[in-house]
């Protein structure tokens, strides 16, 4: 294969050097839906810019992860087999498909609006048990499923270990399925449940737990478990978002963000670092993103975006607040820094660029569709893809200067990712690779 720029990302993995063409986890190799690649395409649809088109077995909403040549994605068959397949990024061709589990995706009693009942999981019909993203090291890949299935494979697809972390840590309470993506960190599986307490129903027994866990990559072992109680209850207990591992002064801290609360843990022994509680919000899934020493945040189902820049450790305050945007802000997408801005959209397409010291707005603009996939960053140009398989890529910076619209036949929810110079857009259908 071709080898890209090499680029040194501090401690992440083992504080190794990564090479630029892999897509090992959930936004790329840092974590922040930025990708360093060179001639990504801007202009394609179903024919043209098109290397391959890999038909999948429908369907689940998580995004590929790829390293070297083999491309990981998992996904969900005829609503029961719980799959991961391995494809080759040259030629889009399966090499194996290994069945991890079967189960069936719960869905709501009544209508989807309106069901309220508690201590269950109930998905949301936008998504399946294939939501969580695999993570891959090169050594192994992992994968996770909205049934509690937590196994690590090789990559000649013999299965290395499987748990359930439903029968390890008790039943998911999470009211629209869980849907958390694991991250690795040196031998350690990482991974995070934020969920209903039921610690308010006078009929409960025995509240709900959240936490977060690490597994030993090679054998499942569970090497630590720290519970994470909040002063959340009901639906804003709920996160479904995957931590961040971000480097503080040196050190790598594992980021968390749920129940109304932003903390950190150390990677090595689960140890809280800091946190900063009393955020006012609901149930999140928009993740944390890092950039200029600062974790921008939002508090859920709409509420304010905040730029958050801890102190030290322990118990953070208000003061940790830098600045604060209180309309307009993401329920689904996670949003993405590219030098000095910050870009978002709105599930309604509402795109907006901020400066990402200040918060003050740049442009704001209209983009065609809905939104759930988090915005790509690359080459200058950021890509935003909606759920009808519509990208909509614009230059990244302070001027709205809107490129090119780009149509594909798929329902897309899975962000974008990038390897060796290609792009690739996950649908329900199938999966693209295009470039120029």
């Amino acid at each position: 294969m071709r080898f890209s720029q090499l680029v040194l990302l501090g401690t992440f993995l083992c504080s190794s050097v990564v090479l630029a063409d892999n897509w090992p986890q959930w936004r790329g190799p840092a974590g922040d839906g930025v990708s360093q690649e060179k001639g990504l395409p801007i202009a394609w649809d179903e024919e043209s810019a098109v290397k391959w088109k890999c038909d999948l077995p429908e369907w689940g909403n998580s995004t590929p992860v790829i390293w070297e040549d083999a491309i990981f994605l998992t996904s969900q068959e005829n609503d029961e087999r719980l799959l991961l397949l391995k494809i080759n990024k040259q030629t889009g061709k399966i090499e194996w498909t290994r069945e991890v589990g079967t189960a069936k995706t719960p869905r709501p009693r009544g209508d989807v609006k309106w069901d309220k009942s508690r201590g269950h999981q109930k998905f949301d019909l936008t998504h399946n048990l294939a939501s969580p993203s695999p993570v891959t090291d090169g050594e192994v890949v992992i994968v996770h499923f909205g049934n509690g299935d937590l196994a690590a494979y090789d990559f000649d697809g013999n299965q290395l270990w499987k748990r359930n972390l439903q029968d390890d840590l008790g039943q998911y309470t999470i009211w629209w399925g869980h849907a958390n993506s694991p991250v690795l960190w040196k031998h350690l599986v990482i991974s995070v449940c934020m969920q209903d307490s039921l610690a308010d129903l006078e009929e409960t027994e025995k509240p709900a737990v959240s936490y977060v866990v690490a597994h030993d990559k090679r054998t499942g072992r569970q090497r630590w478990l720290k519970m994470r109680s909040t002063e959340a209850m009901s639906e804003p207990c709920d996160s479904y978002v995957t931590p961040l591992l971000r480097n503080n002064a040196g050190q790598t801290e594992v980021v968390v963000m749920g129940g109304l609360v932003l903390d950190a843990y150390r990677p090595v022994d689960g140890e809280r670092l800091w946190y900063l509680p009393g955020l006012v919000g609901n149930r999140t899934i928009t993740g944390p993103v890092t950039a200029h020493d600062m974790i921008y945040i939002t508090q859920g189902m709409k509420r304010a975006m905040l730029a958050v820049k801890p102190g030290g450790d322990g118990e953070r305050t208000r003061d940790d607040v830098v600045w604060s945007l209180d309309q307009g802000t993401p329920d689904s997408p996670t949003p993405v820094v590219w030098g000095e801005l910050l870009y978002l959209v709105s599930n309604n397409g509402i795109a907006r660029c901020l400066d990402a010291h200040t918060g003050q707005l740049q442009w704001k603009a209209r983009l065609d569709g809905d939104y759930r996939a988090s915005p790509l960053a690359a080459e200058g140009r950021v890509y935003f893809l909606n759920t009808k398989g519509l990208t909509t890529v614009v230059s990244a910076s302070s001027r709205l200067d809107k490129l090119t619209e780009n149509q594909l036949d798929d329902t897309t929810f899975a962000s974008p990712v990038t390897s060796d110079g290609m792009l690739f857009i996950r649908g329900h259908k199938r999966l693209y690779c295009l470039r120029p």
